[in-house]
């Protein structure tokens, strides 16, 4: 195979696999947040419960996560020697901000979330338990204005030619809001919540299923579809502002999207379908004009279509389509799981219809899904370009790497996640199964024993 598909399919391969564990961190993060702050509000011990038992899922995310992500800094160095010499001063800023402010705030206080229950206040543990969070957040942040600065470059000019080229900052505050990083940046984290909210929908519900652990089961499902559900809302305005200003900034990767392959006036939006690029032909369930419309605010407004570029500087539409589609069908299905669970268990009726409990179980890959082909689609759809309209992917690959290499190490990398894989389902399947009962150290805070008996 062709070095620069193999390099590809190996940057692919590594970076969807760590993208399955963030989220989850993030998403884990701020519903740890919400329950030790409902904790120190009721001082109830079933929610320090709660928020012990996701802690530990949730450093088990954060490990596996960390070792996911060095893999691909390495990548950058050895596959794509070319772009890195090309965006190194800007994404070097971005990678050092992440690491001062994202990596080394939320690895500072996660030994005392940990292992601070007993050891600090419960102020200070619930300081610690939001600085974890905010970290993670951090993380996202600079990851994304680094991305979305390939996608939409600003606030930096070009020095050097030929093989010496390379992009130098010229304004660092232009580069972090550049035309894409905002409306990027919070549709990402907000399909971190979903992923984060749906584990917890999907652990509750099995515990229910299960008739384990039932007290606990209501309430972490209660707080997974709240997040849920305020999540999905955000989701739909964030995604049409995302889109929104695709249309303006990369109206190819729009037009890719929607199997859009003539720029027309009141062009419509596809539900589901196919895009066949060979004959320029699509196939599905169309809204008529509702694309115009949710991309300029006009039915009548002209969309560029494919036809504008030349066809070597076209996505692969077939995929960047259905990668799309897939997207807002899993949107939709998460949409539907959660109003049925909410109808279900406001009519009492949820903990006996089994069904639905298994579709809840189940719906923990739908994030997952969404969030991964909405990578594909954003990363696929802007093909050619390593670096929208100035580099190539091409051009920014290693001048020495061979195919042999990159296939040898794309074997080594599939082997080795794959043994991570089984052990991070190992070790939460273990977690399930162990329960939130009977944990280490079971009184949150010693010092409020006392409290909690005048409670009782």
């Amino acid at each position: 195979m062709d070095v620069e598909i193999l390099a590809r399919l190996q940057f692919a391969f590594t970076v969807m696999f760590h993208y399955i564990y963030p989220p989850l961190s993030i998403g884990l993060g701020l519903i740890l947040v919400i329950m030790e702050g409902i904790y120190l509000k009721t001082r109830e011990p079933l929610w320090a419960e709660m928020a012990k038992f996701w802690t530990r899922v949730f450093a088990l995310t954060f490990a596996i996560g960390v070792a996911t992500g060095i893999v691909m800094e390495f990548e950058f160095g050895t596959n794509w020697a070319t772009y890195s010499r090309y965006v190194g001063d800007v994404f070097g800023s971005a990678l050092a901000a992440e690491g001062v402010f994202a990596f080394f705030l939320e690895s500072g206080f996660l030994a005392i979330l940990l292992f601070g229950w007993s050891r600090v206040s419960p102020g200070f543990h619930f300081f610690s338990t939001c600085m974890v969070a905010l970290g993670a957040h951090f993380s996202a942040i600079w990851i994304i204005v680094a991305n979305s600065w390939m996608q939409t470059p600003a606030g930096f000019h070009v020095v050097g030619e030929g093989m010496k080229a390379r992009a130098e900052i010229t304004d660092f505050w232009a580069m972090v809001f550049n035309p894409s990083s905002v409306d990027r940046l919070l549709h990402s984290v907000i399909g971190a919540w979903l992923a984060g909210a749906f584990l917890v929908i999907s652990v509750s519900a099995w515990y229910l299923l299960k008739k384990e652990h039932l007290p606990f089961a209501r309430k972490s499902l209660k707080v997974g579809v709240g997040v849920a559900s305020i999540s999905l809302i955000l989701q739909l305005l964030s995604g049409h502002e995302s889109a929104r200003g695709v249309a303006v900034n990369q109206p190819a990767k729009l037009a890719a999207f929607e199997g859009l392959f003539e720029t027309q006036a009141g062009a419509p939006l596809y539900v589901f379908g196919g895009a066949n690029p060979k004959t320029q032909e699509v196939w599905g369930v169309e809204i008529p004009k509702m694309l115009s419309f949710l991309a300029f605010g006009s039915t009548d407004a002209k969309v560029t279509g494919l036809d504008q570029f030349p066809k070597a500087d076209w996505p692969n539409v077939a995929v960047v389509f259905q990668t799309y589609h897939l997207m807002i069908v899993m949107w939709g299905f998460m949409v539907l799981a959660v109003v049925l669970a909410w109808i279900y268990k406001r009519n009492g009726k949820l903990e006996n219809t089994h069904w639905l409990l298994w579709v809840l179980i189940f719906s923990v890959l739908a994030p997952q899904i969404a969030n991964q082909s909405g990578w594909v689609s954003a990363e696929m759809g802007r093909y050619p370009w390593i670096v929208h309209n100035l580099l190539r992917i091409s051009e920014g690959l290693s001048k020495t790497v061979t195919a042999n290499q990159v296939l040898g190490s794309l074997i080594m990398f599939t082997l080795l996640y794959t043994l991570l894989l089984i052990l991070f389902l190992y070790l939460l399947n273990e977690k399930i199964k162990h329960g939130p009962t009977d944990l280490p150290d079971s009184t949150p805070y010693p010092h409020l024993q006392d409290l909690m008996e005048e409670k009782k």
